[in-house]
């Protein structure tokens, strides 16, 4: 179900992808690349924010993020809304997995752009997914760390902890966000690889003049 050609953007075969990685990695900006060439995009985080509804809307009836709602770590509400949000994706991805297994949806090229803690929803669903896709590991090196860190911290997004952030007596929330980030980082990226048949670098998919069709040859070429 896998198998597929690269030549050109708009490519005749079934090509399946999901694009794992770190919120900040380009898995959107890529989906939309792939979306634009003639595939059918999943964007996790737009259905995650359907099902949340009224979740994100603030007592004057405006919208909020995801990220706004859900907040840091260290916020009094963190570890519910942490736990709604992974209920959310589980459902979402339940409900792209169905999709993918039918048989009329066959000869589409499909591209599902997954959230950063696409690795938490269970055994079950990530092999479903490798079953369905191939998952491509948008990795992110230890030295654009800081630069993703003050991204966060900027405009947070919605980022599932899982029991990782914890404050020293010693540590302001501000330092021990600061810490605990870089273990996050380092720990996501292991379970990345561990679960993708392919890794685009950092500093590849950001060369000028990267293109779909490099992206797609470069699957093809890679898939283990």
């Amino acid at each position: 179900m896998k198998e597929f050609s690269t030549e050109g953007a708009n490519v005749a075969c079934c090509i399946r992808l999901s694009l794992m990685g770190m919120s900040g990695s380009g898995k959107s900006y890529w989906s939309r690349k792939l979306e634009e060439s003639g595939f059918q995009r999943f964007c996790c985080d737009d259905l995650i924010a359907l099902k949340l509804g009224a979740e994100l809307r603030r007592p004057d009836g405006t919208l909020m993020g995801m990220g706004e709602w859900m907040g840091f770590p260290y916020d009094p509400h963190y570890r519910e809304r942490e736990s709604k949000y992974l209920a959310c994706e589980i459902k979402v991805l339940e409900e792209i997995l169905e999709y993918l297994e039918s048989a009329e949806h066959e000869d589409k090229n499909i591209v599902v752009d997954t959230t950063g803690s696409v690795i938490y929803t269970g055994e079950t669903i990530l092999e479903r997914l490798r079953t369905q896709t191939t998952i491509v590991h948008l990795s992110t090196p230890p030295e654009v760390q800081e630069q993703m860190f003050r991204a966060y911290v900027a405009r947070p997004t919605p980022l599932l902890w899982r029991d990782l952030f914890d404050r020293k007596p010693s540590e302001t929330d501000a330092q021990a966000l600061t810490r605990c980030y870089a273990n996050l980082l380092t720990r996501r990226e292991k379970l990345y690889a561990a679960y993708a048949a392919v890794e685009i670098g950092y500093f590849r998919r950001r060369q000028k003049g990267f293109t779909v069709e490099e992206m797609l040859s470069e699957i093809r070429s890679k898939r283990r």
